[in-house]
This record gives structure tokens, sequence and C-alpha cells, in this order.
């Protein structure tokens, strides 16, 4: 679903660079905007799906080298005006040298838009992602091997729908654990999708191909954010869309066991199994503080993901999701599309995306999810409701515009807390 309609303090820059983490982490300017900037004693986390992806390798690269793409710009404007100090970007290509990571912070977050202020952020962080990085397996079974569905992860080219970081305060490089190629089958009762047409269980996947597949569609990272007297962990993810499968239901499973595994992480005495890509074992330190976000494609009551999937986080007894983000924007859409938003459970104004309203229509799938504990101040949806000025920013589907949208399917979401 988050595919598209169709498918250190001083003057210095550092570049970190290694076959699997571009990282890159510059102090504000003597005299530069301070972090955050507006709220005293406050840290607003925000997860966007920017839909900052090209159908080309260096695609996305080729268009933020100039300052003059319309969608790219509008993705800015939206985060100038939240301003959040930590954000999460998803479908953010992916290339080894992270020159879209400083081209989009130099041509578009550092420019003011329709009388914003540029947001400076000197600390980012990207690695790479498994859609698009060939298996070398018929993954689909077509047959055939080769191709986007026969990648770790749905992707053209490698990298394709990657992730971004973007922080006001430091990340403590040394500690960033990163899960990309944690293979789904070392889950303990993982739900391995099954061949319908043989009477053998979980045998969609033949026994050569468990012992590459990935359960990552993308990656799993665990960014530790040094805050003044205190380090919250930004876990980060993006898992794969419930659909776009067979009755094997390969993604949905797979869905279901992406959001999954921050659920045993977060729990001390269920993340035994699990080993980042340094071969580090192990989950999340007891007590440590942390905050869950990305497009996690899994509404808690409609749409196509497992049932409970989200509930796996949303229920969890170390996550609080008492205060649920909500926009007045949602609520207008779905009434003012109607379709399959009319038959759905879950309440509008915490819709998160604007899907077709024939299926699966609007849903909450994006999330920022504090651990209990981390005092909430407020939260909220960048969806402006028609007639807002900013509804421009937003828009409803138009087969017109590339992807369909001025800037995105999905909402920014974004949460504040109390340092």
């Amino acid at each position: 679903m988050g595919a598209k309609r169709t498918v250190c303090a001083g003057i210095m820059a550092a570049l970190l660079a290694a076959t699997t983490t571009v990282a890159v982490t510059t102090p504000a300017a003597a005299g530069g905007q301070q972090p955050g900037g507006k709220r005293a004693g406050a840290l607003r986390v925000a997860t966007f799906n920017a839909s900052l992806n090209r159908d080309t390798a260096g695609g996305l690269v080729t268009d933020l080298s100039g300052r003059d793409n319309t969608q790219a710009g509008n993705v800015a404007e939206v985060i100038q005006r939240v301003r959040p100090d930590v954000l999460l970007i998803n479908e953010f290509d992916h290339d080894p040298q992270g020159r879209a990571l400083a081209l989009f912070q130099d041509n578009y977050l550092s420019v003011p838009r329709n009388g914003t202020r540029a947001i400076r952020y000197p600390y980012r962080y990207a690695a790479p992602s498994n859609t698009g990085v060939p298996s070398g397996h018929d993954l689909n079974n077509d047959g055939t091997v080769g191709g986007p569905d026969d990648a770790y992860g749905f992707g053209l080219f490698p990298g394709q729908y990657g992730m971004a970081v973007y922080s006001a305060y430091p990340i403590d490089l040394a500690g960033v654990r990163t899960f990309q190629t944690f293979r789904w089958r070392d889950m303990p009762g993982a739900l391995l999708p099954d061949d319908p047409a043989t009477p053998a269980p979980a045998d969609w996947y033949s026994r050569q191909e468990l012992a590459d597949v990935r359960l990552s569609s993308k990656s799993h990272w665990d960014l530790p954010v040094r805050l003044p007297g205190r380090t919250v962990h930004l876990l980060a993810s993006h898992p794969t869309p419930p659909v776009f499968d067979g009755p094997e239901d390969r993604n949905g499973r797979r869905n279901h066991d992406e959001i999954r595994f921050w659920a045993d992480y977060v729990s001390p005495g269920r993340a035994g199994y699990i080993y980042d890509d340094n071969g580090r074992r192990g989950g999340l330190r007891p007590g440590a503080a942390f905050v869950i976000a990305g497009d996690l494609n899994s509404d808690p009551y409609d749409g196509d993901s497992v049932p409970g999937a989200a509930q796996q986080l949303l229920d969890h007894p170390r996550v609080n999701d008492r205060v649920v983000p909500a926009s007045a924007g949602g609520t207008a859409a779905a009434r003012r599309q109607g379709g399959a938003n009319l038959d759905h459970r879950g309440d509008p104004r915490f819709d998160t995306a604007d899907f077709a309203d024939t299926t699966p229509g609007n849903l909450r799938v994006d999330y920022v999810l504090p651990s209990r504990g981390l005092p909430v101040r407020s939260t909220g949806i960048f969806w402006p409701v028609p007639g807002d000025p900013l509804f421009r920013l937003v828009g409803d589907y138009d087969p017109a515009l590339p992807g369909g949208f001025p800037t995105s399917d999905h909402r920014l979401v974004w949460l504040d807390l109390r340092r």
C-alpha cells in the first residue's frame, strides 16, 4: 500500500561511507538555527512516506540536482511547516554516495518556500535497502528468475523505495544497528507463506530460497539519537504492502512479521534470536527509550493486512498508543471520496494515507509510537481540509500528476515529546 496507485560541535563536515552505510554528520554553523527552533523542551519526531522514489537508478539525484522539481519542493515545504527535529522519510531512493541525501538538504530543505523558513538538519543517515537487490531465486514462482518481484524487496533497482533520516540532534553512529540481512526463517514461528497447491505446509519458498530470503523488504534500523541528558532510539522501517501477491499471501505474512520484529526487539524475553548486520545478537536494552516510526503498511481495523498485525505494536506493553495522531483532513477526505471509506471500521480522523476509493480506501498506516515513559505533549497529521490554503500540498488523487498527488499519497505524521 506504500506503492503508488498502480503498483560533533565545531564547524566541520564529515562524510562517513562504507559498503553498507552512508552517514553524514555535521554540526550546525555558528549562529545557525537552533534544533527545534520553536518548542522549548520538546522533541518533535515525524515520519513521512514522501514518495521521493523514481523509476530509474539516479533519477532522484537528477531531480534533486536543481531546485525546480515541484514534487520535491512540496515535500520540503511540508517538512518546513511542521519542522520536525527528527524525521524519517520513507520511499527515498538510496544511492551509495549519499548524493540524494545531501541534495535534498541543500537544494530543497535549505531553501525557503512560499513564506516558510529554511530548515537545516546537521545530522543525516541513510543505508542500503533490500529493494531491487537480486536474490538469484524465483521468489514469485512464475518460472523465471529476475526482475523486481524476485529481488529481496520489490524494486526496479537497488535502493528504490529506500529510507533516510534527518536529525537536528547527533546520531550515535557507533551505536547504530541495521538488520538488512536478517533471514525470515530465523524468526521463531515465522508466518512463512504456503503454496496452496501442495499438501506440505509453509512451502512457497524452497529450502535453498529460505537460506537466503530476508525478512525486511527494505531494512530495519535502530538509530540512537543523542539528546541533552538522554538517548532515544529511533526504530525505523517500512514493511512491504500486504498486497500484490496471491493466495499464498507472501506479502501479507511478511508485513506481519516485519512489524513483529520491532515487537520482539523491544521485548527482552523475546529478542534473543535477533542478530544485526554485524552479527551482534539480541534486542533493545531493557529500559531504553524508543520511538517506532515508519510506514508500516498496516491499519488496525481496515485494509488487507493480516488481522492483528498492527496490534502487535499498538497493544504492546512497552508502546504508548494512547494519544493517536489525528487530522480534520482525514475525516473530510473519507466523506468527500466515499467508496470503500464508507464501510471502514476505523475512525477516518486517524487515517494517514489517501488510497484508492474502490479498495482499500484511506487507511492509518504511518506511525510514530513512543515507548511508555516518554511524555507525549501533542501529536498531529499534516492533512489540511479543502479551503485551507495549504490543501494544495496534499490535494486529491489526480491522474494527471506524477504519482497522482502534488506531494504524496501519504501524510506526514508527527509526535511531540517532552525531553
